[in-house]
């Protein structure tokens, strides 16, 4: 089973390429295709995921019509019948891994929301007893749920690292009555999309939005509740503790190799590769309730 990592389509326009997204622009309208590279501490790893972007594409469709509810986005279609004409003849590379989606100008900020103890926020508790300033009770663990959900803003940064801002920086660079309206929704968002998933056994620990706007209104773009840009926890059936079936099982297997966080970048063994997929499967088949044809 191959990772397809290079997504290059001759025939479409660049607007732009991530570590592991690359965005054409057909005009009004965005196509993002999703590929199986795995990034972690700002570099692309050496080795991808089989059939990552196809689950990253699912699972944010999925959220995008779950929470239309709670808040307009982006997303247009993920049938690549549904395609404009000029892209028919990369059908199979797109189908199942690509999302069209309207153009919408981006807030250049991370909105993260934290539901419970871990990541930066764990690091920051444990030195100074909050979390984004904010005086939390003594004797918490790791993964500890907050009584409240806590929303973090950062910058949004396509190089280098994104910086973890205060709310009152965050409304002095997209203003004060859109900066409310994003910080709002963001945590209704995370309820609404927690409540759900809490019936299907999985903890969203955290996750990060990112909003656009698109004629005159703030919509979400990107992806949403994905293992890439969320942290969730699963019971499975038999075991003890909860695991992550998300990217930290990547993260956490790259601190044990003390990598230094520079390159070279390493590869990812193949048993890695093999339960990272196992993992992000899982989060796909408990939210969703399907296991696509392609995930065999």
């Amino acid at each position: 089973m191959q990772a397809l990592t290079s997504v290059d389509i001759a025939g479409l326009r660049v607007f732009s390429k991530g570590k592991v997204r690359t965005v054409y622009d057909l005009g009004e309208q965005l196509l993002i295709v999703a590929s199986d590279r795995v990034s972690a501490f700002d570099y692309v790893l050496g080795s991808g995921i089989p059939d990552k972007g196809k689950i990253l594409t699912a699972i944010s469709a999925f959220w995008f019509r779950k929470l239309a509810k709670v808040s307009a986005h982006h997303m247009i279609t993920t049938d690549v019948a549904r395609f404009p004409l000029e892209t028919r003849a990369y059908a199979e590379l797109l189908r199942d891994r690509s999302m069209l989606v309207r153009k919408a100008k981006r807030i250049d900020l991370e909105c993260i929301v934290r539901g419970h103890l871990a990541g930066s926020a764990w690091k920051e508790y444990q030195a100074t007893g909050k979390v984004a300033g904010i005086n939390l009770p003594g004797g918490l663990a790791l993964n500890a749920r907050l009584e409240q959900p806590i929303f973090t803003p950062s910058t949004k940064s396509d190089q280098g690292h994104d910086r973890n801002i205060a709310i009152e920086e965050m409304f002095e660079i997209v203003g004060l009555e859109p900066g409310e309206i994003i910080r709002r929704r963001s945590l209704a968002i995370f309820d609404t999309a927690r409540r759900l998933a809490e019936a299907k056994g999985v903890t969203i620990v955290d996750t990060k939005f990112e909003f656009g706007y698109l004629d005159g209104e703030i919509v979400l773009i990107d992806e949403i509740f994905t293992p890439d840009s969320s942290r969730f926890l699963y019971r499975e059936a038999g075991a003890g503790e909860p695991i992550n079936v998300d990217k930290q099982f990547i993260r956490d297997y790259l601190e044990q190799i003390d990598w230094n966080k520079t390159p070279p970048v390493p590869e990812l063994p193949a048993a890695i590769v093999a339960e990272a997929r196992r993992r992000y499967l899982v989060i796909l088949e408990r939210v969703t309730g399907e296991r696509p044809a392609w995930a065999t």
